[in-house]
């Protein structure tokens, strides 16, 4: 199992030159990222852990391929993912560009962690319509897998089409980087099947996580994501087949993150 951890990452905590190597002294795996392109200021989305409104945390997000681009030259051996990324909110082919970059830079090191989104305003900021978001999502993934896979790249769909290209770099890692879908809904376990692994929320139960993964195949690949440091959980999604559990860190300065991640440590030890 890789411990790891999740964070918003924002330009008010913890630099990510700082955050990778402090990872690695004290035994993580994994730096996982969340990604908002922006907040709007009028919104009537819900925070579905508060049932209020976005945190402002959200509105200060760091772009997480620029982050983690600066965390892989400083780090050895350190996953690098997205928890989650939005393609649903991105053009599928610079993002293409941005994984495999990173993949290539890092020497293979990317998780690529994908999310359906849940701010609608957000996304219709982008051009993308809530109601049909996990179709384009599908068909923007298919289409960077067959970039990531083929020297000459089409792709026609009902959302995205192009016809041959080139694009490179490759990723290092073959096929492609990993791809991990959260989200704990019936259509997110299906693409997550059907993509490659599952990447639960941090408020799903243990027990739900073994009863999806049942039903899904025991060689669905799970990393549990933003889970809460404490061991009976931690033993509760080993037992459920959880590959993988990211810690979440929440938003701090340098010192006050370096603290928050001995104690984290000390969990990995006992």
């Amino acid at each position: 199992m890789t411990f790891g951890i999740h964070t918003i990452l924002t330009d008010q905590m913890i630099h990510p030159a700082t955050l990778g190597p402090a990872l690695e002294e004290r035994g993580f795996g994994a730096l996982f990222l969340a990604e908002h392109s922006h907040i709007p200021v009028h919104t009537g989305t819900e925070y579905a852990a508060t049932g209020g409104g976005v945190p402002p945390i959200y509105q200060r997000v760091l772009d997480p391929f620029v982050a983690l681009g600066v965390v892989a030259p400083v780090t050895e051996k350190l996953l690098l993912g997205t928890g989650t990324s939005l393609p649903m909110q991105r053009d599928p082919i610079q993002t293409a560009k941005a994984v495999a970059t990173l993949d290539f830079l890092s020497g293979g090191r990317m998780v690529f962690g994908v999310g359906a989104g849940w701010v609608e305003e957000e996304m219709r900021n982008h051009g993308t319509n809530p109601r049909t978001r996990g179709a384009l999502l599908d068909e923007r993934l298919a289409a960077m897998i067959e970039i990531w896979t083929n020297d000459e790249a089409e792709y026609h769909g009902s959302y995205v089409d192009f016809d041959l290209i080139f694009s490179w770099p490759k990723p290092v890692r073959k096929p492609h980087p990993p791809i991990y879908v959260g989200g704990d809904s019936t259509r997110a376990l299906a693409r997550a099947t059907r993509f490659g692994g599952w990447m639960p929320r941090a408020a799903t139960d243990p027990a739900q996580v073994a009863a999806q993964v049942a039903r899904a195949g025991s060689d669905l690949p799970v990393i549990a994501n933003g889970v809460r440091p404490e061991p009976a959980l931690v033993a509760a999604y080993r037992e459920a087949g959880a590959g993988g559990i990211n810690f979440h860190l929440p938003a701090l300065r340098t010192d006050d993150a370096l603290r928050k991640l001995d104690e984290f440590a000390a969990l990995l030890s006992s």
